[in-house]
């Protein structure tokens, strides 16, 4: 058993599950576990989860992972956190949580989204470096100051998901710029949450969190908050950032130019640079690096959509969920590029970029006899790869581009998707060693206790690549011909998309 104190844990909430991740200062992973989180929807659109069950699934996992590792707690040398972006906690004087915590998919707010863009929209898009839209805090804090006005007055502290986890371990209150950024709530610019945001939904600022680097040191583990976890009392603990801003810095994308392709629960394309490109189109967030940000496009179904697919299509009751999407896998590889003229649009949750629409509905396009489960997962794939392609126009219509992007999140363990990723977007595609956003946390946790000297070094002594994908030549004029009928109908479909909804609501 080791006893120098240069392991480092990253603890993640992802949307569906809580990993916890041990990795040493040359970057081999120690030992990881993870429990799965419920997702709760109580009406159509809507996406909630308990913050409670965050913390159980805290203190399961980190035993298990500290066991894998073969460690003790005390040979951990600090832990940082992530999790999806912008996830609002709220908590009262009592430091009780007052409701379910509303996800970055929830779509309620959709009507509050466009009355600011409708009111607001130019100037919440220069100060904030976002245009309005059902993911950011803003929009969903004003939604809950019309329908449920007691939770925000009982309101005392208002928390993001990775900083209430943190804070059970620490007692503190803070968050990190990128986390500041995806509320809407803060001034881009100067760094500082803003007046005028936080006026346009009548928010008393002193619910807002003070504001702290990613590297941060904010407190250790309190005596309390070890005996329920495992974790050794007086392990420091870093702050930490948005899962989209780790993940990409721990896959190795450092450098102004590089950017990543993240096949998660949603899917996003993102590129480095020094500063944000504001646009309708777009997103931006500080970045992992200092000095950096990270403009990215974004998707609201991706992994969602393929568990959607194998739950009502290929599990059984009482099935195995792994052995279910092996054979999606085995299918979709042994079905041919095109699906044989079978499309799928993976608006299961309405979309963000390029459409910006909680009302889209998803489809599969061209079905007829001759199509089987393989084309199905097929064409999910496929889809999937063409909503990025879509979004990666984006980016280059305000010349922004890469020639290669290394992929990301759960659905990059598919060898299948990657390449058909690469073929979708014509760019290479590099599969880092290690992909998940704890892991960019752990190097986190490390250049803020010191083990490593700055995030570039931590990056470049422990993340490698393993893989590469070039765009096939043979099958790229059928991807582009695929990527064109996609796009076009698309368009078609919104208006039977928005009367369907209309229809669904009732």
């Amino acid at each position: 058993m080791s006893t120098a104190k240069t392991w480092l844990m990253g603890i993640d909430i992802g949307a569906s599950s809580l990993k916890t991740m041990i990795v040493a200062a040359d970057g081999r992973v120690g030992g990881t576990a993870g429990v799965d989180i419920e997702t709760r929807s109580a009406h159509p659109g809507w996406s909630e989860q308990d913050p409670a069950d965050w913390w159980q699934a805290l203190c399961a996992t980190v035993p298990r992972a500290l066991a894998e590792a073969g460690i003790a707690a005390d040979d951990i040398a600090a832990v940082a956190f992530s999790a999806g972006a912008h996830t609002p906690v709220l908590e009262d004087a009592q430091g009780k949580v007052i409701r379910p915590a509303i996800l970055w998919s929830d779509g309620r707010s959709g009507a509050e989204s466009k009355e600011l863009q409708e009111k607001y929209g130019a100037e919440i898009l220069a100060i904030g470096c976002n245009r309005p839209a059902p993911t950011w805090t803003q929009s969903q804090l004003l939604w809950l100051a019309r329908h449920e006005p007691e939770a925000l007055a009982r309101t005392k502290r208002l928390y993001v998901a990775k900083d209430w986890l943190r804070s059970r371990l620490t007692g503190t209150w803070e968050t990190d710029p990128t986390e500041a950024v995806g509320t809407l709530l803060f001034d881009g610019a100067k760094n500082v949450w803003s007046e005028r945001l936080c006026a346009m939904i009548d928010l008393d600022m002193r619910k807002l969190p003070p504001i702290v680097t990613p590297t941060t040191v904010v407190g250790t583990v309190l005596p309390a908050a070890a005996r329920a976890s495992g974790l050794a009392p007086g392990t420091p603990v870093v702050c930490g950032s948005s899962d989209t801003s780790v993940e990409a810095y721990g896959a190795g994308a450092i450098a102004v130019g590089q950017g990543t392709v993240k096949l998660a629960t949603a899917a996003a394309v993102s590129i480095i640079g020094r500063e944000p490109r504001v646009h309708q189109t777009l997103i931006n967030y500080p970045f992992a690096v200092p000095g950096h940000w990270y403009t990215i496009t974004a998707t609201n179904s991706c992994a969602s959509a393929h568990r959607w697919l194998r739950d009502r299509f290929f599990l059984a009751p009482g099935g195995n969920g792994a052995e279910a999407f092996a054979t999606m896998d085995r299918l979709a590889a042994a079905t041919a590029p095109g699906a044989d003229g079978l499309l799928f649009h993976p608006y299961l949750q309405g979309e963000r970029a390029p459409h910006w629409d909680p009302l889209l509905r998803a489809d599969f396009v061209g079905m007829t006899f001759r199509h089987d489960r393989g084309h199905f997962v097929r064409a999910l794939y496929e889809g999937i790869a063409f909503s990025l392609r879509d979004v990666l126009e984006q980016l280059r219509a305000q010349h922004l581009d890469m020639g290669e992007a290394r992929i990301i999140g759960g659905g990059s363990r598919s060898a299948t998707w990657r390449q058909i990723v690469a073929d979708a977007l014509g760019i290479s595609i590099l599969v880092p060693r290690v992909t998940d956003a704890s892991f960019g946390a752990a190097l986190i946790a490390g250049v803020g206790v010191g083990v490593f000297p700055d995030e570039i070094t931590a990056a470049r002594q422990c993340v490698s690549v393993i893989a590469r994908h070039e765009p096939d030549p043979a099958r790229r004029p059928l991807y582009e011909q695929m990527y064109g009928i996609y796009h076009d109908a698309a368009k078609q479909l919104i208006d039977i998309n928005h009367r369907l909804a209309a229809v669904g609501r009732a």
